[in-house]
This record gives structure tokens, sequence and C-alpha cells, in this order.
């Protein structure tokens, strides 16, 4: 049985679509099995302006229904504060939004992409995830990374070689506060970086340092552009620094 007949075992699924290669493949897959679906994506403050765009785009380029969902995650101390447990409240917080509008809409199930790769035990969020029955159809079936994008490429999505993301949230160290302005900062200095053709990388926040991480293959990119990364960074940043171990 292949993932689409799988899926016909769901009279209904509202699925969290955040722009990404999972959960764009598994609405694209939804929709090919004939279910009922609707998509939902949470814009938040942690989430950037490209990654809104690519969830609009997907789902139009599908035919599915889409609602954008207005949070704001700074207004949760427990979120704010950033504690180890900042990804268990976020997500806690989300998908209670999430859930509460789907069911308002008639779903009865909600999903996420959640794959088969993806290490459940060392991510506090999938706690909120299972905390509030959203199901992982991907890793239920046992479906990996590698999988989901060969399979999207045949689909002819344009996220199967998108890179992995990670939400803003996560360039602050552990315990230091988040703060709007700094969420700002981090998304001006990322998106520089990806006008430049850096692709898969991560700007890190260290006080009011940054720390550029990039895959081995584009740190000669990085010397090439030493001097206009640093000019349009210190526009921003007390000073830069490129970390030597490559993502």
């Amino acid at each position: 049985m292949d993932f689409i007949t799988y899926l016909q075992n769901y009279n209904d699924l509202a699925v969290a679509l955040s722009g990404g290669v999972d959960s764009s493949y598994l609405l694209y897959a939804v929709k090919k099995a004939g279910v009922r679906c609707k998509a939902y994506t949470v814009k938040s403050q942690f989430i950037p302006s490209f990654e809104l765009d690519d969830a609009i785009h997907i789902a139009k380029f599908l035919n599915v229904p889409h609602e954008i969902l207005d949070i704001n995650v700074l207004d949760c101390d427990d979120i704010v504060n950033n504690s180890g447990d900042r990804c268990y409240y976020c997500k806690h917080h989300v998908f209670s939004l999430l859930c509460k509008e789907a069911k308002r809409d008639g779903f009865t199930i909600i999903a996420d992409g959640t794959n088969a790769s993806d290490n459940i035990d060392d991510r506090p969020g999938m706690r909120a995830i299972r905390e509030l029955s959203v199901i992982s159809p991907l890793r239920d079936y046992g479906l990996k990374k590698s999988d989901i994008r060969n399979l999207s490429q045949k689909a002819n999505l344009f996220t199967w070689n998108k890179p992995s993301y990670a939400c803003l949230a996560t360039r602050f160290q552990e315990g230091e506060t988040i703060t709007r302005n700094r969420l700002v900062d981090l998304e001006l200095a990322e998106s520089y970086l990806f006008s430049l053709g850096f692709i898969d990388f991560r700007v890190r926040l260290q006080g009011n340092v940054a720390k550029i991480q990039v895959p081995e293959h584009q740190m000669i990119m990085i010397i090439a552009h030493r001097e206009s990364i640093i000019n349009h960074f210190k526009e921003i940043f007390d000073d830069v620094l490129l970390d030597l171990e490559p993502r």
C-alpha cells in the first residue's frame, strides 16, 4: 500500500502547513488521496516572510483551501524567557490555536509534517503535539526526509529541494530573552545572506554578536563576500563571527 492509498483511511484531515518540504508533500498526498482537507498556517514572529509565502504558494498550486492564523507568541512568558522547554510551550500555543480553528471548520483530525527521520525524543515540541492528539502520517507510514524529497520531485512540487529551516527562535542561546527587535534583526541578516545566494545556513545570536554558520562548500563564498557581509551586519550587530565548524 502506497502512502496516498494509506491516507484514504481518513475521512478528513486538517494539515498544519509550514511551507517546508514535509508538510507541503503531506498536503499534496492528502489532496491526491481525495480526502476532504484544508491547510492552516500559523503566522507568528518566529516565522520569516519567505516561509509564509511558500505556504501560500503551495496551497494555491494544489488548489487546497488555506487559512492564515495570526498569533502573538511574544505574549507568552514561557516562550520569550527561552528556557529549555521553549519549543514545548510554543508548539502548544500554536497548535492549540490551529486545532481550535480546524475543529470549528468541522475537521476531526489534525496532521503535521513530522517525518520518520525526525528524532522526536530530542524535540520538546513533539510532546505538545502528542498532548493535543495531532497525528504525523509521514512518520507513522515510515517516510524519511529523503523519501519525501524524491516523492515531491516526482510530484513537481517546488519545495522538493528546499533546505530544512528552523524557526527564528532557535537562533537565540538558551536563557536569552527573545524580543521582537532581535527577531527583526535576525530576519534582516538572514535575508541578506539569502540575497547573496547562501542556502541552508544560520545566523546565531550571542549577545549582540552574530555568528554565521554555513555548509562547508559555502565557506569560500563567505570569504568572497566578506567585506559586504561585515558592512551590512555591523549596521545591526556589534560584531560578526564565522563558525569554522560547518553545518
